[in-house]
């Protein structure tokens, strides 16, 4: 698993530039761009299971889906940041984009630290700290373990059919 660390006000534009918004739309034409103007290595060796640590008001900027499409599709495990735009937050939950605050544990984290994530006790480790976020609710929780909100949705018309 690799960590990518990115600093404050990282905005949709950095990680989709808002050149490619009308003529990329699907998760294949997205992961070529994705930070290419932040970091150029990202689409290139992102791996499925990788994590991003990010400072304050990560994904500020326009309301635009291809950010959020493109970091689900190459696999982001979660984005752990000091703080998140609301819209973005909104548009993650949305697509299945597990979004952590933890001020405390991007602070700590220095280049080569191992991070394990434990979403159902709400905690972050960072080398040997440990640190704890407020517990996400069950329905996010679902909402992300179903691959976003459509397919959540559709689970549960399918379950009440079944009743």
């Amino acid at each position: 698993m690799t960590i990518w660390k990115y600093g404050d006000n990282v905005n949709t534009d950095m990680l989709f530039p808002g050149k490619y918004t009308y003529t990329c739309s699907t998760p294949d034409e997205i992961k070529p761009h994705l930070l290419e103007d932040l970091d150029p290595l990202f689409a290139k060796n992102v791996r499925e299971g990788d994590l991003i640590i990010a400072g304050k008001n990560f994904g500020c900027g326009s309301s635009r889906e291809q950010p959020v499409l493109g970091l689900k599709a190459v696999g982001i495990a979660a984005v752990i940041a000091e703080s998140f735009a609301r819209i973005f937050y909104r548009s993650s939950i949305n697509q299945g984009l597990l979004l952590i605050e933890c001020p405390e544990a991007v602070k700590a984290y220095k280049k080569g630290d191992p991070v394990s994530l434990d979403v159902a006790n709400g905690t972050v480790t960072v080398g040997s700290d440990t640190f704890s976020f407020p517990k996400l609710p069950k329905e996010i929780l679902a909402i992300c373990d179903a691959g976003g909100l459509l397919p959540y949705t559709r689970l549960r018309l399918q379950q009440k059919k079944k009743r």
